[in-house]
């Protein structure tokens, strides 16, 4: 049997969605160096300063999760409109993101405003306490514009426009590094901020990137004829409601991965100002390289979503198989690094002797789980671009909650292995994660093709074709 044209067109998919990906992955890259910046800062501020931005960070990114993935569902309902020829009803339905992205900011500003309070019955060190406090009554002011900024970046994304999302998030580096650095360490007449000025200085840049993408939505040709801004729209109840149930479940799925490292974060933050720190340093790396696999699940998230729009099955498979594909190659790449470069990559952080050989011993586990992690966060993005999001949303739920976590907390902390074992906890979490969601893919697409079988033709509503648990 001859299988050079199935080669030919899964390597023209691969290539489609590299093309798709390489600014989503870049822009990704980019929120990744916000972080990478700010562990900089605090570290060569001072191992205080770096263990209270690891505990900020930490309760900044478990409220984020929620409303990052909650409006996921942006770009495969824009995708599916695109591909099925319904243009017209996507300005509608991204104003009715723009309601919904905003009550999410909102109610994030609220619990980081609450949670300041839980420090000391979390356990968190006394000493880490006051800088971690301050970090997030900074940060927080930026809330609304993060969630705003991610509705109008999936929107783009959704249409397969993906510069603007590398353009700003490189631009926001040129606002967070200067003003970080100042109101951290105080220059220009300006007081010694410490942790809390990094948190002020991370809202200014998240709004500034917020405003930046309304005003390039609002005057770029490419978007004028969807009249995304043509006239003002009360919240709909039924869009909006549409959008949670894909969303909502997309939300869970992303803050139960994001919450076993945040959560891992946490716990380790009973240890220690060293052990924090050291982890924080890791954990940041480890996001760095995570930045591509989830660059290409978006990219794998609206091509499988286009070809649903089209009703092609066969497509659907091979925009996964595309993204499984790079996200290995580009996996297997982050894995040799960190093997190799752990104790240089360690250095750049801190001056600590004790935090940096932490760190890169916690380095080499990250290595481990690079695999695991790029077929999870594609198999998450396919089955997003199907609208299957409840039953990945239990899987993930079973991995890292039912097996991560507790693998983790109980070699972490009961059996003494301290950072190592909650790190070892991660990867188990994730492998399992990496298991199901594959499995799930599979079967989702084999149940896609049976269903536009038995209709005999492509689906005219695309978000109809519904996969049964």
């Amino acid at each position: 049997m001859n299988h050079a044209p199935d080669t030919r067109r899964l390597g023209h998919e691969a290539r489609a969605t590299a093309v798709l990906a390489a600014p989503l992955v870049a822009g990704h890259l980019a929120t990744g160096l916000i972080g990478f910046v700010d562990t900089v800062i605090a570290g060569h501020h001072g191992t205080l300063t770096l263990a209270a931005v690891a505990v900020g960070a930490a309760l900044w990114a478990l409220p984020m999760m929620l409303p990052m993935g909650t409006l996921m569902s942006l770009p495969p309902a824009v995708s599916q409109l695109d591909g099925s020829g319904r243009r017209e009803e996507i300005g509608p339905l991204f104003r009715q993101g723009l309601w919904l992205a905003l009550a999410l900011g909102l109610l994030m500003f609220a619990f980081l405003s609450i949670v300041v309070f839980a420090l000391g019955p979390m356990g968190i060190a006394a000493e880490v306490r006051p800088g971690a406090r301050d970090f997030l009554h900074g940060i927080r002011w930026g809330a609304p514009a993060l969630t705003l900024y991610l509705a109008m970046r999936y929107l783009s994304d959704g249409l397969h426009w993906t510069l603007p999302t590398m353009v700003l998030g490189f631009g926001g580096l040129l606002v967070l590094v200067p003003l970080g650095y100042v109101l951290t360490f105080g220059s220009f007449g300006l007081p010694e901020m410490g942790a809390g000025g990094l948190g002020i200085a991370s809202a200014a840049m998240l709004w500034t990137q917020a405003l930046a993408f309304a005003v390039y939505l609002a005057t770029s040709r490419r978007f004028a004829a969807l009249g995304l801004f043509s006239r003002f729209e009360w919240p709909r109840r039924e869009p909006i409601a549409g959008l949670l149930r894909t969303g909502l479940p997309i939300g869970v799925t992303v803050a139960m991965e994001g919450g076993l490292f945040i959560v891992t974060a946490l716990l380790i933050g009973r240890l220690g100002a060293v052990e924090v720190a050291a982890h924080q340093i890791a954990l940041n790396v480890s996001a760095l390289c995570f930045m591509i696999p989830f660059g290409l699940a978006e990219a794998t998230t609206v091509r499988v979503g286009h070809a649903l729009g089209r009703g092609s099955a066969s497509a659907v498979r091979r925009a996964a198989m595309a993204g499984y594909v790079l996200a290995l190659g580009t996996q297997a790449v982050s894995a040799l690094l960190l093997l190799l470069g752990n104790d240089v990559v360690a250095s750049v952080y801190t001056d600590d002797v004790a935090v940096a050989t932490l760190a890169a011993s916690l380095l080499l586990y990250a290595a481990a789980f690079q695999f695991p992690d790029g077929i999870q966060v594609v198999s998450a993005g396919a089955l997003r671009g199907l609208g299957d999001t409840r039953v990945p949303m239990l899987l993930a739920a079973l991995a890292y909650w039912g097996i991560g976590m507790p693998m983790g907390a109980g070699l972490g902390l009961y059996l003494g292995w301290g950072p190592e074992g909650m790190w070892t906890g991660l990867i188990g979490g994730l492998s399992v994660a990496a298991l199901l969601m594959a499995m799930r893919f599979r079967r989702s697409s084999r149940r896609l093709q049976e269903v536009l079988v038995t209709s005999g033709s492509s689906p005219a509503d695309p978000p109809a074709v519904t996969l049964s648990p």
